[in-house]
């Protein structure tokens, strides 16, 4: 996916400026940056829930020439869970996740048996099978955020972006969620995450740093220098230790 000379609009806001950044197919980038940054605002402009100018392109087609229905099978999108829950709380869980494959229904068709298939493997992926007939007001923050996950999965579009997809999950499910990554990107899935938890998101092959709406610097997680200039936009607050093969973010 090719960004370019992007601007996303809040209202008469400008909140992503002049971005020009390219998200590598088939791997997992994930956005970074302070609070107020522009990072949710960023995604949301992907998922044409903002308005925008400049171009995002996919294999050399203009996102913005292609049809919703189509973009929506395209790109998956996980809104962080207030207030992606907030809108569906008067549902199920299971018509929740259902909620995914309407991309894939005609206009007034009921769900295929396909779909049922589909949102039935969804839930057993995100162990919230048992949770089908409960209404998602009624479910714990984390119960819900699995829910959210699932209704992301059952889409099956080919790029997902999330929303701090960690919010609310225990470190147990957080470790389920990793092993879904692993799972998605074997499939050959585009992931573009948002994450405040820098430990997680180093594990992305990619990174972006957003600052005040503009890029900060984008560059491999592994590299020294995608490192350095994390450090620096936090202003020196944080430090990164490795333990094991991995990196963990700590006060500095």
């Amino acid at each position: 996916m090719k960004i370019l000379d992007l601007k996303v609009y809040r209202g008469p806001c400008e909140v992503i400026s002049n971005l020009t950044i390219d998200i590598p197919k088939g791997k997992w980038t994930s956005i970074v940056g302070p609070n107020g940054a522009g990072k949710s605002s960023l995604l949301q402009g992907i998922a044409d829930i903002l308005p925008i100018t400049g171009s995002i392109t996919i294999d050399n087609v203009n996102l913005q020439d292609v049809d919703r229905k189509a973009r929506a099978k395209t790109i998956a999108w996980l809104a962080q869970n207030n207030d992606a829950a907030e809108e569906f709380s008067e549902l199920t869980v299971y018509d929740t996740v259902m909620l995914g494959r309407i991309p894939h229904q005609g206009w007034l068709h009921l769900p295929s048996s396909l779909d049922h298939v589909v949102v039935q493997e969804s839930l057993f992926k995100t162990h919230t099978q048992s949770l089908a007939s409960r209404f998602l007001h009624e479910l714990s923050g984390g119960e819900k955020q699995r829910v959210l996950l699932a209704r992301l999965l059952a889409v099956q579009s080919d790029i997902l972006l999330m929303d701090e997809p960690l919010a609310n999950l225990d470190p147990p499910h957080q470790a389920d969620w990793l092993i879904w990554q692993k799972e998605l990107l074997a499939q050959g899935k585009t992931i573009v995450t948002v994450l405040h938890e820098i430990q997680y998101a180093l594990k992305a092959d990619h990174l972006v740093m957003i600052r005040q709406g503009k890029l900060h610097f984008e560059g491999a997680s592994k590299d020294l220098a995608t490192h350095e200039a994390l450090v620096t936009l936090f202003e020196g607050r944080i430090r990164l230790e490795k333990l094991g093969n991995d990196w963990v973010c700590l006060p500095a």
